[in-house]
């Protein structure tokens, strides 16, 4: 039975900062992070997305965290071809590549600059990995990253990118799950090594994937997005207001034997909550942790 680690995403969320969660005294960044370890034995990073990783950051949560902490870390927007604000590149990479451009496209770069910006990721995040405090690099791809020939290389060549890193594969998009291609998906990430993110989410739109419950690599992980169908797919919203969703312990009391079961087959099994509003994802975090247990 492999260990079995809860958590949340995105332990720095300002609604989760003003929620009251932290105690008074924990005023700064490294005293919110030990106190998080002190609740939970796995955070994910929700910053690595919007720009890329600092070394020095990355050394800091090595060394505000216990040995045993784990952190996953979800893969920079260029990289899981989102369009990516050019101010968010590094200056002598936007000064480079920008030009009159406001977002920018993984396809848009040139192969010299492709892999600075894969080097660059990869380097941000070596002072977890050397300690042995990563868990795994989060893709997650938007709803347009469809099946095809060009999507399967693009992911085959993670590997290459990544040659000694956990990764795991979240699908926004409901067609890489349909029963006739399901198999063929979750052999495609096995033979990889890659972890399927399992999910739970609102169900109905062209970006729902079901929650199927898979193990395809030595990691298992469960992102839990939360049921707010009514703001999943708007716009103009800030991400805690799309997943604001408190779980009742009626809606977690299924996963557990789902997620047992996940564990008899892996090493670990990360279950993120990313119902980041508020306090809410900390507070189904231990009602989950209570349930496991």
């Amino acid at each position: 039975m492999g260990r079995i680690r809860v958590g949340i995403s995105s332990w720095t969320e300002p609604t989760l900062i003003k929620s009251g969660w932290y105690p008074p005294e924990a005023t700064t960044a490294e005293e919110r992070l030990r106190f998080y370890a002190t609740r939970f034995s796995i955070a994910e990073v929700d910053s690595t997305f919007y720009a890329i990783p600092n070394e020095k950051t990355a050394q800091l949560w090595v060394e505000r965290t216990p040995k045993d902490f784990v952190f996953d870390a979800k893969a920079y927007a260029l990289l899981t071809q989102h369009p990516t604000p050019a101010a968010r590149l590094p200056k002598d990479l936007r000064e480079k590549v920008a030009g009159s451009k406001t977002n920018l496209y993984f396809k848009d770069l040139g192969a010299k600059d492709k892999e600075s910006v894969w080097d660059r990721f990869r380097e941000g995040l070596q002072p977890l990995h050397d300690a042995g405090k990563l868990g795994a690099i989060v893709f997650q791809f938007p709803k347009w990253f469809l099946p095809s020939p060009s999507s399967y290389r693009f992911m085959e060549d993670l590997r290459e990118w990544l040659p000694d890193f956990g990764i795991a594969i979240e699908f926004r998009q409901a067609s890489w799950l349909k029963p006739e291609r399901r198999q063929r998906v979750l052999d495609f990430l096995k033979g990889r090594g890659f972890t399927y993110v399992v999910v739970d989410e609102p169900q109905g739109f062209p970006s729902s994937v079901p929650p199927v419950a898979a193990t395809t690599g030595p990691l298992g992980m469960v992102r839990f997005h939360g049921h707010n169908n009514e703001n999943w797919e708007k716009r103009s919203i800030t991400a805690a207001e799309r997943f604001r969703y408190l779980y009742q312990s009626t809606e977690l009391k299924p996963w557990v034997p789902t997620i047992r079961d996940m564990a008899k087959g892996t090493r670990e099994v990360h279950a993120v909550m990313n119902n980041c509003y508020s306090d809410y994802a900390v507070r189904n975090a231990q009602d989950l942790a209570d349930l496991l247990n």
